[in-house]
């Protein structure tokens, strides 16, 4: 019997009842292991990896964790490293149809477990589809997806598609990445369709549209949005007009635009640079 302390816990939610039984049955049948630091840089430890339960939707599954959590809690007893809540949740990214149903389970889980550390096991990334038209967009939906899943707090993504068939391998791997320390794991093809993501991106947007502004350079561009003049300007900052003058030039420079206030507003608003929202405009005098 393996020790308990000594136990990686995966827990799975995916709508598919043959995914869930095939993972489950092959990583436990299995009795599969993976390599992990034992708390000293150069030492590693030889962990077993068990699926200790599977789930169908969101609600059922965060119901589970719930009450293992609400019991650990009212028991006096209790000791942290004795949870029986998972360390790694397999979260797949489409449920009943809907592309991105797997996001909502992240943000709950992210808000109420964040030391549950999740892996997506998804198709959706590495198959962007043989449609040359739509293929382009279809790639860059497909990376702001896992951007927008990083940032809800996954660490990994597994594709279900392995070579070969069916395989277990890339979560063990994916699993061991993240036991060793690395923040990130991707498998080869959600990286492919990651690169091709961002080819498409910067062709998009062009190299030269990657500007970074001061905060004081944004207060100078949402002045002149307001309308104001550069003397205005220069009153309002308490700088000289040559001052502002030359900040406005080295403004158009790096924007690669004419010198010409109205223009570096309109390049400022269509990058981003600067927020609608914060431009006070001058009243009417």
């Amino acid at each position: 019997m393996a020790n308990e302390l000594n136990t990686i816990r995966v827990m799975m939610v995916d709508d598919e009842p043959l995914i869930r039984k095939a993972v489950r049955m092959e990583m436990n049948d299995r009795a599969a292991e993976v390599e992990c630091h034992s708390g000293d840089d150069l030492a590693t430890e030889m962990r077993r990896v068990e699926m200790v339960d599977t789930f169908a939707s969101g609600p059922s599954l965060m119901a589970a964790l719930d009450e293992i959590a609400s019991t650990e809690f009212q028991n006096s007893k209790f000791k942290i490293q004795n949870s029986k809540l998972p360390h790694y949740l397999l979260v797949d990214m489409e449920f009943q149809g809907e592309p991105t149903g797997g996001l909502l389970i992240a943000r709950r889980l992210h808000e109420h477990y964040p030391d549950i550390r999740i892996i997506i096991f998804s198709g959706r990334f590495d198959h962007p589809g043989d449609d040359e038209e739509r293929r382009p967009q279809r790639v860059i939906e497909i990376g702001r997806v896992v951007m927008e899943a990083l940032r809800l707090g996954a660490s990994a993504f597994v594709s279900k598609n392995a070579a070969g068939g069916f395989s277990i391998e890339n979560i063990l791997r994916a699993i061991a990445c993240l036991e060793r320390g690395e923040r990130f794991y991707f498998n080869y093809p959600v990286m492919l369709t990651l690169k091709e993501a961002a080819e498409h991106y910067f062709n998009l947007v062009g190299l030269s549209d990657f500007v970074e502004i001061t905060p004081a350079e944004r207060t100078l561009l949402l002045l002149e949005a307001a309308g104001c003049t550069a003397s205005e300007i220069a009153s309002k900052l308490d700088e000289s007009d040559k001052s502002i003058q030359e900040r406005q030039k080295d403004l158009s420079r790096r924007l690669d635009i004419v010198n010409k206030s109205a223009a570096r507003v309109a390049k400022a608003l269509s990058l981003g640079l600067i927020n609608p929202a914060d431009i006070k405009f001058l009243p009417r005098s």
